[in-house]
């Protein structure tokens, strides 16, 4: 049995001294924020409801939910719900009224805009892993076929994924690596853009009244790969992943490291270091030394060794972080080798 990690917060105290960009951050309401009640979160059945909510609003456009929660700025949205009863059942949220955004039909598809995919947020992780979705962004229908069994799937959605922005978010890394933006819907009509990665650290946080309407991804046309371990921690919840896309066009690797932090890691150093060794003018080649070379390099960038000690001795790391490690190694060695294959 492999032992859960060590706690988040030592592990996010190892990040800091990391060549790694951290990419999120949990944000609630209370912050600025706004959580949509969906995601991968496992909800618990109970015979009652702890409390009712005072108003259930149920609009059918993105605008008019805008409207709604400006109105009622105590308001809690909620799409699928799955994180959202979770917190309500276990009594750690009393939502003093709901707006239900599972009547917004226009965020819950997709187009293609100007080389990118505009998701709506109120893609299902069900739809986002069928053949065709899967054909079009590889790495994110990986992850919604991995966000944990057919109930969750069928309930929670992009957006809720991102805005309750969970350590364990299947759909977290993959966003980081593909370097996606959100489309914020606000009062009157007014959208802004902002990175994904932005809103995950905190620093760009949604407004009061705003939502995430869209999700803008780049489609890179070029192999995508995620990756993830689990254990008892829960049906399907990661204990590391890893996702990774090749970029052709700029003979780049972006990876990115889910679950292992409070926030998606991107190891740059370890990027850009074997973007040089693949050869990209023949059929992407790479000697096999290479591949467990940026498992480790990618593995020791997102848990580091600890700093030496006032007499110059290096702690070790325990044991349960170094499993870890050889996980998160693991993790990045395949997803490499899967993409380059």
């Amino acid at each position: 049995m492999p032992p859960s990690g060590p706690p988040r917060s030592a592990l996010a105290k190892m990040c800091q001294s990391c060549h790694v960009r951290p990419v999120s951050t949990y944000r609630t309401a209370a912050t600025g924020g706004t959580r949509w009640g969906s995601g991968k979160g496992q909800p618990v059945l109970t015979t009652h409801a702890p409390q009712a909510a005072q108003a259930v609003t149920l609009p059918t456009t993105l605008d008019e939910a805008v409207a709604a929660l400006a109105a009622m700025p105590t308001a809690v949205p909620v799409a699928g719900g799955t994180d959202l009863m979770a917190a309500v059942n276990s009594g750690q949220l009393r939502p003093a009224a709901l707006v239900g955004l599972g009547r917004i039909s226009e965020i819950r598809g997709w187009q293609y805009q100007d080389g990118h995919a505009l998701l709506g947020a109120g893609l299902t992780h069900a739809r986002m892993g069928r053949p065709d979705f899967a054909a079009l962004i590889p790495a994110l229908a990986a992850a919604a076929r991995a966000a944990g069994p057919p109930h969750i799937r069928n309930a929670g959605t992009l957006g809720g994924n991102i805005a309750s922005a969970s350590p364990t978010g299947d759909a977290l890394p993959v966003l980081a690596a593909l370097e996606a933006t959100l489309i914020i819907a606000g009062q009157e009509g007014t959208r802004r853009e902002i990175p994904v990665s932005h809103l995950l650290a905190g620093v760009d946080m949604l407004r009061g009244g705003e939502l995430i309407g869209y999700v803008r991804v780049p489609l890179l046309h070029a192999p995508q790969v995620f990756l993830k371990a689990t254990g008892r921690t829960g049906p399907g919840r990661a204990v590391a992943s890893v996702a990774l896309v090749l970029d052709p066009a700029r003979r780049g690797v972006r990876c990115a490291v889910g679950a292992i932090a409070p926030m998606p890691l991107r190891p740059l150093d370890a990027e850009q270091w074997v973007a040089q060794l693949i050869d990209w003018d023949n059929d992407r080649a790479i000697v096999p030394e290479a591949l467990n070379a940026f498992g480790e390099y990618v593995a020791a960038a997102c848990i580091p060794d600890p700093a030496p000690e006032p007499d110059g001795s290096v702690p070790q790391l325990p044991p349960a972080v170094l499993h870890l490690r050889r996980t998160v190694a693991a993790l990045a060695r395949r997803a490499l080798g899967r993409a380059l294959s």
